[in-house]
């Protein structure tokens, strides 16, 4: 008789369904790259939440993995709904599980970014030849500033440093560079306004006030498309259309745009399509390669 009391029980479990997403008890699950700092992200998303909460049906669960690469596998095993990405990330995620972009960031009313090669002012590297032989850092495998766009340019320059590191966060790279502890690194390009720097090395200025004049770019990168705000394929249109709309909403207030220019030196949202990002593949074809496959050759 136990057997077959413990039966039904065990049917109406395995038979239960899930809360509807954007419930209470399932959250859109809401994903930050950590480009910087995750303690100011996993901060500063608090007040995305907060807006996204307000302005949509939903309830939503802020992260902030420890790598690009985690943030993609999320969307893989259902573990993402939204998150934003690098370019790179995003080709990336779409070749593996067909993450769709549909915003692109603007930053300084720019929809493209540049990498830049960054050097120690009193060091002997002052062009990007010099770096052969030298130390280098890269950002992280699928960083397409920190990583893509300067390993497009030592192969098409011949160029090989002689130790190459990962420092995960662009800050890191700065902070390596202006410690000396590599020859020169590659982070993102924003051009500078009104006198300010907007580029990777304004993320340690006040922890190094005087990086602007010790540490200096000696190479510019072609541009690419900036970095978008992406959704897992098999979320019901409807959620990916009122998240959309909010997030491009809420950067036209102002808190929005304090928030997501400190974290992300973000100023303005646009739609976007996967085609705005085939130039990105081009680039990737030309050098024989697939997103996949340079991850994993790292």
């Amino acid at each position: 008789m136990k057997i077959l009391f413990v039966l039904p029980l065990l049917f109406l479990a395995c038979t239960r369904e899930e809360p509807p997403l954007g419930s209470e008890k399932n959250p859109v699950k809401l994903f930050f790259v950590p480009s910087i700092d995750t303690n100011l992200i996993t901060e500063k998303a608090q007040d995305v939440k907060r807006y996204l909460e307000q302005e949509t049906p939903y309830k939503y669960k802020v992260s902030v993995p420890n790598s690009y690469i985690a943030v993609v596998e999320a969307f893989g095993t259902k573990r993402a709904d939204v998150s934003t990405l690098n370019t790179f990330s995003y080709i990336l995620a779409y070749e593996k599980y067909g993450t769709q972009a549909l915003i692109t960031t603007i930053r300084f009313g720019k929809p493209t970014y540049q990498g830049q090669i960054i050097a120690r002012a009193d060091s002997k590297v002052k062009t990007i030849k010099d770096i052969a032989g030298k130390r280098f850092a890269f950002v992280d495998p699928a960083s397409t500033s920190g990583y893509l766009l300067p390993k497009k340019l030592f192969i098409d320059n011949h160029i090989k440093p002689s130790e190459t590191v990962f420092a995960q966060k662009h800050d890191n790279v700065v902070t390596m560079v202006y410690n000396k502890q590599v020859d020169a690194g590659a982070t993102y390009h924003t051009p500078s306004e009104n006198g300010k720097i907007n580029d990777a090395r304004k993320l340690v200025k006040t922890q190094f006030p005087d990086v602007e004049e010790k540490v200096k770019i000696i190479y510019l990168t072609e541009p690419i498309p900036n970095d978008p705000i992406v959704f897992r394929k098999d979320l019901p249109e409807e959620m990916k259309n009122i998240i959309a709309d909010a997030f491009i909403k809420y950067v036209t207030t102002s808190s929005g745009k304090d928030t997501l220019n400190a974290i992300f030196s973000i100023t303005a949202l646009k739609r976007s399509t996967d085609k705005d990002y085939d130039e990105v593949r081009i680039m990737l074809k030309k050098l024989g390669e697939t997103a996949e496959g340079m991850i994993k050759k790292q």
